[in-house]
């Protein structure tokens, strides 16, 4: 028998988390979407910028993701920054609460992906960045930069 495989396609990443947080943990999940947010996330309009994950009821909750409307719907499009139920399994949704509730870690959605035909989303558990932290990463990016033009340069 044949294995399928099964092909990934980021459709938004939220780059300036990896800028304003350490990155602890990464989890992977599902999305509860309706119809016309699924057509316009494949379209390309799907916003993670501001966006953060809750625990509620032992359910996690993504808020203030902006989804547009879908522009060939009608009056059943939904709200454009809506809450979203989150797909995770039991024993990640209790690690996740448990690191924020003790730690005040923060949940924030990295990236938004397509795995298959689904639409999956990457949750990381985060710590803030300090200004002197993010002045050290600018640093760094630069030094890396510099570095790979003199490289390209010397051969």
């Amino acid at each position: 028998m044949e294995e399928k495989k099964i092909t990934t396609k980021t459709i938004v990443a939220n780059k300036r988390a990896a800028f304003e947080f350490f990155i602890l943990d990464r989890y992977e999940a599902g999305v509860v979407l309706d119809g016309g947010e699924v057509k316009s996330i494949r379209a390309g309009k799907l916003n993670l910028s501001d966006s953060f994950v809750v625990v509620e009821n032992r359910t996690p909750v993504l808020r203030n993701a902006h989804i547009a409307p879908y522009t060939k719907g009608s009056y059943f499009n939904s709200d454009s920054r809506r809450d979203r139920v989150l797909l995770l399994n039991r024993k990640e949704i209790v690690k996740i609460y448990a690191q924020v509730r003790e730690k005040g870690l923060a949940v924030i959605p990295l990236r938004a992906y397509f795995y298959g035909s689904l639409i999956k989303i990457e949750i990381g558990v985060c710590r803030g960045k300090q200004l002197h932290d993010k002045r050290d990463a600018l640093k760094q990016k630069d030094l890396d930069r510099q570095s790979k033009r003199e490289m390209a340069e010397y051969r």
